[in-house]
């Protein structure tokens, strides 16, 4: 993938532990002979869930137990080998801003309001990195708890387009999020998505999401919205999309209603990693509103574990279901993982 993301992905980044989906490696000595020992390997497969519940009114639910919750994979019932509400376990947020043409009337907004989230959710041990996706994706910081620095580097943020920085970037020709001929690269979002959860995400344990400020519109990415989205399932990370689109920008550059296609898109890679899209228009108030309601589900989940049932690593699909005993009660959790063999 010819992109701008530098080697810290894959480098890095290697030091971290692996994701809790991967299944751990156990080595303990067994008979030797001569100089030579021999290792015996153990397979513990465990699959984390983390989840959010809510009530019919779309108020957060604080204080179920594990009798209030079952767990299925399959459809099949599972047993759990762990079940907590986890409000001050750290968290390691990935932010991915769309710097692309169609973006350059709300960038400032993003800015100012990505600050101020920064500031009141990041708490001590929390981490964050910062991702930028036009006709590249960028890095503009790495993975720290500094929040000074990735405020830094939030207000470094600019409009980027196939004619150079700023928004003066022809629309349909790498300047903006729509192609007038042919297939050009404009908006990067589900490469960016793809690379912060294989190269980033899947090496972070514990609770971690992506948060996504985009029109959530795609233009030349060479990873498919399928691929971005089996990226996330896989370091089980919920992708949150605050959608802020400026939907004036595709009438002023004349393509009208047949312009803006990006929430059903958004909507279904939310809904499959157990995130959630905020429409907020380009209200500056609503985006404030949207980064609030993120920060209290961030702090209000549950995480539950398990030793799946079907314990093949054939690098399946499972499907997940998370049921909670209660009036009205609905869950957020993501769709399901793959059951991945050994890394070795």
């Amino acid at each position: 993938m010819l992109l701008s993301l530098p080697v810290w992905c894959a480098e890095g980044r290697a030091q971290l532990a692996p994701s809790p989906d991967a299944p751990p490696v156990s080595t303990a000595p067994a008979q030797a002979s001569g100089n030579e020992t021999a290792t015996l390997k153990l397979n513990v497969n465990l699959v984390n869930v983390f989840f959010t519940v809510k009530d019919k009114d779309g108020r957060l639910v604080p204080h179920l137990t594990r009798d209030d919750c079952t767990v299925t994979e399959d459809e099949a019932p599972q047993k759990l080998k762990s079940f907590t509400a986890e409000t001050s376990l750290p968290l390691t947020l990935g932010i991915l801003l769309d710097t692309s043409g169609s973006q350059y009337r709300v960038l400032s907004k993003e800015q100012q309001a990505g600050d101020k989230f920064l500031e009141q959710v990041l708490k001590a041990k929390d981490e964050a990195f910062l991702l930028t996706f036009d006709v590249n994706v960028d890095l503009l910081q790495d993975i720290t708890g500094d929040v000074q620095l990735l405020t830094r580097g939030m207000n470094k943020a600019e409009i980027n387009t196939a004619g150079g920085n700023g928004a003066g970037g022809s629309p349909g020709a790498g300047g903006g999020t729509i192609p007038a001929i042919g297939k050009v690269r404009g908006t990067l979002l589900y490469d960016a998505v793809y690379l912060a959860g294989s190269n980033v995400m899947t090496e972070v344990t514990g609770r971690k999401a992506m948060i996504l400020l985009t029109d959530g519109q795609d233009e030349g990415s060479k990873t498919k919205i399928g691929e971005a989205i089996a990226a996330a399932q896989k370091a089980n990370v919920p992708v949150y999309v605050i959608l802020i689109a400026d939907r004036s920008f595709y009438a002023d550059v004349g393509f009208g209603d047949l312009g803006y296609k990006g929430f059903s898109a958004m909507k279904k890679m939310t809904e499959e990693t157990g995130g959630r899209l905020i429409d907020v228009g380009s209200n500056s108030k609503k985006l404030e509103e949207a980064f609030q309601q993120i920060e209290d589900e961030l702090r209000t989940e549950y995480a539950a574990s398990y030793a799946p049932s079907n314990a093949v690593l054939d690098g399946g699909f499972r499907r997940l279901g998370v049921e909670c005993r209660g009036d009205g009660l609905r869950v957020q959790v993501r769709k399901g993982y793959f059951a991945l063999g050994t890394r070795e």
